[in-house]
């Protein structure tokens, strides 16, 4: 019994510094069972903290996107807005995809429906209908999943979708013509300066 208590006063010290160095770990950000805790410094590209906000005065967050923006209407491509453009910004890109392609209650892929990039960063926006009468000087329009480089309104075959319209800030401008999603998404990682997404819903027959 003297021999066993002993032995465990002995290691009792060793088990406090090993507690005091994992509380230590994990206020370090350093947890290898956390993988939503960074260490210091550390930053997502694709969705850094900015005052970037997106938003449309056809529709709030959340909201069904009107008929006229959509396939059943004219295949308006919307009107947006945007505000808190962060400082170094070089230009500006606009992705518009719809992530519960076919159904919502099986999807299968993502379905991209406009690509805009290199919009200037003192742009405050795009009026209704800029796909088809004419971006901001020197932007340029990538292709969507139908393989045009103009804007593809919602026109889901199941239930209803949601539509993020996601615009990102960015340190340089895309040097590509006519450039798929998939382009324009490796060639900004790095340099995403600032994000903001706006979600609107259709379901066809509303």
């Amino acid at each position: 019994m003297g021999s066993r208590t002993r032995s465990t006063h002995s290691r009792f010290p060793a088990l406090v510094l090993a507690a005091l160095a994992c509380a230590s770990c994990k206020a370090a950000g350093s947890d290898p069972g956390s993988p939503n805790v960074k260490s210091p410094g550390a930053s997502d590209p694709e969705s850094p903290a900015s005052s970037l906000a997106i938003t449309s005065p056809a529709f709030a967050e959340m909201a069904a996107i009107p008929k006229q923006y959509t396939c059943e209407g004219s295949d308006t491509s919307p009107p947006l807005e945007w505000t808190g453009v962060p400082a170094n910004t070089k230009s500006l890109a606009l992705v518009v995809d719809d992530p519960d392609a076919p159904d919502p209650k099986a999807p299968k892929r993502v379905w991209v429906h406009w690509v805009v990039y290199n919009l200037p960063p003192e742009s405050k926006g795009l009026a209704e209908g800029a796909s088809a009468s004419g971006l901001p000087r020197g932007a340029a329009a990538g292709k969507n999943d139908w393989g045009k480089a103009s804007f593809g309104g919602p026109c889901p075959p199941i239930g209803r979708h949601r539509y993020f319209h996601k615009l990102y800030a960015l340190d340089k401008t895309i040097d590509l013509a006519a450039a798929t999603k998939a382009e324009i998404e490796d060639a900004m990682k790095g340099h995403v300066l600032g994000k903001a997404v706006l979600i609107g819903t259709y379901q066809k027959g509303e």
